[in-house]
């Protein structure tokens, strides 16, 4: 069914993100032509050959972020150029009921494909999906639901201590993959047998943990929105109970889990900018001197940008993190002598 795989040795090509919606796998991958979102091609998957979509260019290195890199605005590629900063917008729109980002270049503008070098780990789209393909895949996807019953029926039958999730019929190969999650190794041998009888066809059972069911079938997480594991990326990060503590989050397990029972994905988004961020600031504990007084660093705070600091008598203090500064003479954390004269005299 699937035509002939060929050595590509192309230098340049475009390279694309593809997306496998069944297990929800995302490689990258090299064609010759222009393709666009949405496009459906057959493609070398670590199953085998199966059907995927195509989402976009390859993201492409540009101005990368340096880790202390004060310079950095944002994202949006409407910073990267001046000439744009200083288009006029529309005067005959009330500017107050126009969306920053509805007239911006960087928000607006789509990538068109850019032809690339391709290195060794990028590997070349077999072909364009064709329409007997399509309705293939759309034949496939049906029977997945019925092989999923009579596989549980014989996981029963078998009394095996695992709970299937998920079912897929590759398209270029006759192979059927059943996804299950279990506590313990499962010998699953005789189950086998019986499934190969029902299909006649290759079986194969692979063992995914409790974050990779999430993954495969997706699903609404706390925040509203679906599950990041599945519908951002397919890389399952570690996540630990320190990246909570370290953006001053609730360690209240129940809170800062996801459905699929392990600390949330998004936990690990913003850690490496809190930890740089303090790096710069005086640390909880520290002790500095203001105004002949000893004061005490109860929380720095990155939202705010502010150092809470506390001393006797429950008096508090919150200082900007822009009037903070290293001593070397004294080897000690100090607060400008403008900001301290500033401050005291207004409370005066």
């Amino acid at each position: 069914m699937s035509k002939k795989r060929e050595t590509r040795t192309d230098e340049y090509a475009y390279v694309y993100v593809v997306k496998n919606p069944s297990y929800n796998d995302i490689s990258l991958a090299a064609w010759d032509s222009v393709l666009y979102a949405g496009t459906p091609v057959v493609y070398d998957t670590r199953f085998g050959l199966d059907l995927g979509f195509i989402i976009g260019p390859a993201p492409q290195a540009g101005n990368v972020y340096q880790k202390g890199d004060d310079s950095v605005r944002g994202a949006c590629l409407h910073f990267g150029s001046e000439s744009e900063e200083h288009q006029e917008e529309p005067s005959s729109l009330d500017q107050r009921e126009v969306h920053q980002c509805e007239y911006c270049m960087g928000c607006q503008v789509s990538k068109e494909p850019e032809k690339i070098r391709v290195t060794g780990d990028v590997a070349w789209l077999d072909h364009l999906a064709t329409p007997s393909e399509m309705a293939r895949y759309s034949e496939n996807t049906a029977k997945e639901n019925q092989a999923l019953i009579v596989c549980r029926e014989k996981i029963i039958k078998h009394g095996l201590s695992m709970k299937l999730i998920a079912t897929h019929f590759l398209l270029g190969e006759s192979k059927v993959i059943f996804f299950f999650t279990a506590d313990e190794r499962v010998d699953f041998r005789d189950l086998v047998k019986d499934l190969v009888q029902v299909f006649k066809m290759r079986i194969e059972l692979r063992q995914v943990g409790v974050r990779d069911e999430s993954r495969l079938i997706g699903g609404l997480s706390v925040c509203g929105r679906d599950y990041c594991c599945h519908c951002i990326t397919d890389k399952m990060q570690p996540v630990s109970i320190k990246m909570a503590k370290e953006q001053n989050l609730s360690l209240n397990s129940m809170k800062i889990s996801g459905p699929c029972g392990r600390l949330l994905c998004c936990l690990a988004y913003e850690y490496d900018y809190y930890v740089e961020e303090k790096s710069r600031m005086p640390s909880e504990g520290t002790r500095i001197r203001i105004d002949h007084d000893l004061w005490r660093v109860s929380e720095v705070n990155i939202l705010s940008r502010q150092v809470v600091l506390s001393a006797s008598e429950n008096r508090t203090l919150y200082v900007p993190f822009d009037e903070f500064y290293f001593d070397d003479e004294s080897g000690h954390w100090a607060v400008n002598e403008e900001y301290q004269e500033e401050l005291f005299s207004s409370e005066e």
